[in-house]
């Protein structure tokens, strides 16, 4: 929603970074793709720049398929007057707060789960960070999309709400500091204000960029997907040697964004930096053994 909105607006240059493939269920609340982008598993980065490029064919639009880590945060957002977060898990937020904090660029948080949905602007230097407002990920049970559902009009909401934040700050450099809370369900809307930087907080304030330095990229299990990411092994894949080795053992569709393959139960997707979703499973152990056994 917030990339069609800056495209149709004319924001020159676009870079659209998402992991994963288009499937039948992102279509109730993802807007820029279609059944027959389900069809093909497009990676959702091409599927989108498709897309906004036929929306306005002035403005350019660099499809990134990738997950985005701290080995390659620096090249991925580099050059970037500013960045919007759709992801789903708090691991990228810190990582994309961190990269905020270090290189001042600003960012705007979002988030979505049932029918309630959040919009924050972090400006380095201006306001609080994300782990000033969250110092740590929230603990216990918490609602998600897989438990919650996520209702396409809240996702709409965010991502407008979030276009708002961005053309501001890209025209104006100023943006109301303010966290806007927003149930659509049941047309209950806040805004409260943002406080300034805490000198205490472990980002903004110590430095402490944990995130962005230091850490490699764990598996994770994907948001109300029964299904988990490996990204252990950055290495090049070629995916029609892979397909041939595989189409022996397994039912294989390939192209050159990624190969799927249907095994033991398990849908094995691998893309071409050698990272992989493994569908069927939350398992992180059963995950990798998938992973060991059939990509090596």
């Amino acid at each position: 929603m917030h990339a069609a909105a800056l495209a149709r607006a004319g924001v020159g240059l676009l870079r659209l970074i998402d992991r994963d493939y288009v499937e039948a269920s992102n279509l109730q609340r993802q807007w820029l793709f279609e059944e027959a982008d389900a069809e093909q598993a497009i990676p959702k980065a091409v599927a989108a720049a498709r897309r906004l490029r036929a929306a306005n064919s002035s403005i350019e639009c660099q499809p990134a398929v990738a997950d985005l880590t701290p080995e390659n945060a620096a090249e991925l957002l580099s050059g970037m007057d500013l960045i919007l977060d759709g992801s789903d898990n708090f691991e990228v937020r810190y990582l994309l707060n961190d990269y905020s904090v270090e290189n001042g660029v600003p960012w705007i948080y979002g988030a979505a789960v049932g029918s309630y949905g959040l919009a924050m602007p972090v400006i380095p230097g201006r306001t609080a960070c994300l782990a000033c407002i969250y110092p740590d990920p929230p603990q216990g049970a918490q609602p998600t999309c897989e438990t919650a559902g996520v209702l396409n009009a809240v996702t709409g909401m965010i991502g407008a709400l979030q276009a708002g934040l961005a053309l501001r700050c890209l025209v104006t450099g100023e943006v109301p500091a303010r966290i806007t809370t927003v149930d659509v369900w049941s047309g209950e809307m806040r805004q409260v204000d943002l406080p300034a930087p805490d000198p205490a907080c472990r980002a903004c304030g110590r430095r402490q960029l944990i995130h962005l330095h230091g850490r490699k990229r764990a598996p994770v299990s994907l948001c109300g997907r029964n299904a988990v990411q490996i990204h252990e092994q950055h290495r090049r894949v070629e995916l029609r040697e892979l397909g041939d080795r595989l189409a022996a053992v397994a039912r294989v569709r390939v192209n050159e964004f990624a190969l799927r393959a249907e095994l033991d139960g398990y849908e094995l997707t691998v893309f071409p930096d050698g990272r992989a979703i493994i569908k069927g499973t939350t398992d992180i152990a059963v995950a990798r053994g998938i992973y060991a056994r059939y990509v090596g």
